[in-house]
């Protein structure tokens, strides 16, 4: 077994072994940014369907080279206004909608032979300076308006928290998503929207899965853990 597949593995059981609310299911994402098509491949054949990308150009070409295989993509950096067409043609999923606008030209450049869009809001939930995202008290106004747009599927919200090595500030942070989420719900279905898809929180990575998988994650997104130290870059 190679040291890739080792680490995969542990990271499933991880997420499989991890305290969880009754009844939650929680899917691994696995992030391959900087990292080859071929790893990306060796992970999916050892059963890992969605991979999580950063740079749009970089994900554009894995995406090609590995179109004969069904990989499900999102997109999980921040998005460009004028990489929002690239991103709607090739992902399934954006994690990190942070502003209206973005929103809208993703709608209205979602091909029409392609379902539609899922996206999750991202959410400073931490009021960080150098963060994205909306801010917790603006996320429900902004709900509203972007589950009105018809090539989107709002899915449920995306959050970084600020880096903690201390659960119980980790867990402050989390419960806050899966508050948030839950108010959003009850608004738009107040408002006799479908909230039927409203059902991720798209949070935890490898320093902190454990905390936000007990707070209600649906979505870890793991790097590292999986494919191992990234190379240095040249010159260092």
């Amino acid at each position: 077994m190679s040291q890739l597949s080792q680490r995969y593995h542990q990271v499933c059981d991880q997420v499989t072994n991890s305290p969880k609310p009754q009844g939650q299911e929680v899917s691994l994402l696995a992030v391959s940014k900087t990292r080859s098509s071929d790893e990306v491949l060796e992970v999916h054949k050892l059963g890992q369907q969605a991979f999580g990308e950063n740079y749009i150009q970089e994900a554009v070409d894995k995406i090609q080279q590995l179109k004969d295989y069904p990989i499900e993509w999102h997109f999980i950096g921040p998005l460009q206004s004028n990489k929002s067409r690239l991103a709607a043609e090739n992902f399934s999923w954006i994690h990190t909608i942070d502003r209206i606008k973005i929103a809208k030209r993703l709608s209205d450049q979602r091909p029409s032979e392609l379902p539609p869009l899922n996206i999750c809001l991202q959410v400073n939930v931490d009021l960080e300076d150098t963060k994205s995202g909306f801010l917790p008290d603006q996320v429900l106004e902004a709900a509203i308006e972007i589950n009105a747009l018809s090539n989107l599927t709002l899915r449920g919200l995306m959050a970084i928290p600020k880096a903690t090595k201390d659960k119980q500030k980790q867990a402050k942070s989390f419960h806050s998503m899966a508050t948030l989420l839950e108010n959003m719900k009850s608004t738009l279905g107040q408002q006799g929207a479908d909230t039927s898809a409203l059902d991720t929180l798209s949070m935890g990575m490898s320093g902190d899965m454990e905390t936000a998988i007990q707070c209600g994650s649906t979505i870890v997104r793991i790097g590292t853990a999986i494919f191992g130290p990234r190379p240095p870059k040249p010159g260092q």
